[in-house]
């Protein structure tokens, strides 16, 4: 056992660490709100909540952010057998569900959507693992606020041109650009976000009605999605490097 005092001078030194770990970052000067945090895993270039559970089932379950309902395999809607689905956060934190059944097949048993969260916000931090489920409000200091009106989303610029990018957590890419008369496929593209700049990063082109920025871009900011003022927020995390 450490002599009184060296424990005491440990002690400080562990208490100044933290201090200096929570100021880092946009929600430094915020008082602290009600909130869950959740880990998450990164598999397939996907958010895995690995600590959550489904009506006390565990699984392989995912973080959408795009969806407005939750996704569940209908393998996991047979094993509920009739129950109501609710995710458990926490032994003493649990949301209701209303989820649509589509074939997941190998990619996971549900894709937790947007409903889960209600009104609530939820902070994404790429670099630390976590979810955080605010429940009063959230963080938004020296972020830059996007308003959006359907699914959450940004304003970009694409060579030059500003459009808007749905924010897909189910989307394991940089960035989806709808086709138009080109093939499906990859391309170049310089991109800006706010004040970050990306140039000739790997971009897809399909089949899709409106851009979509994935994980791989994300991933370089923390991200804060309220869903009842809906507004994202955006933070270029400078502990995470280009794409």
């Amino acid at each position: 056992m450490l002599p009184k005092t060296h424990q005491t001078a440990t002690t400080g030194f562990l208490l100044i660490l933290l201090a200096g770990c929570r100021t880092f970052g946009p929600w430094r000067d915020d008082p602290p709100r009600p909130e869950v945090n959740i880990v998450f895993t990164v598999e397939r270039n996907l958010l895995r909540l690995p600590s959550v559970e489904i009506n006390g089932r565990a699984g392989r379950y995912f973080l959408g952010s795009a969806h407005p309902r939750s996704v569940f395999d209908p393998s996991l809607i047979t094993s509920l057998a009739g129950e109501k689905p609710r995710l458990h956060l926490t032994a003493r934190e649990s949301l209701p569900l209303s989820p649509v059944p589509i074939a997941l097949g190998p990619i996971g048993d549900a894709i937790i959507g947007a409903e889960a969260w209600g009104r609530k916000s939820l902070t994404i931090d790429y670099y630390a693992g976590l979810v955080t489920y605010h429940k009063s409000g959230s963080y938004t200091s020296d972020m830059k606020l996007h308003r959006f009106t359907g699914e959450p989303s940004i304003v970009i610029e694409v060579d030059g041109v500003r459009m808007d990018a749905a924010v897909d957590t189910a989307l394991p890419d940089t960035l989806v650009m709808p086709r138009g008369a080109r093939p499906a496929g990859r391309t170049r593209a310089n991109l800006r976000i706010d004040e970050a700049q990306f140039s000739n990063i790997d971009i897809a082109l399909g089949n899709v009605s409106h851009a979509r920025i994935g994980n791989r871009l994300l991933s370089r900011f923390l991200v804060t999605i309220d869903y009842g003022q809906k507004q994202v927020g955006l933070w270029r995390d400078p502990r995470i490097g280009p794409p």
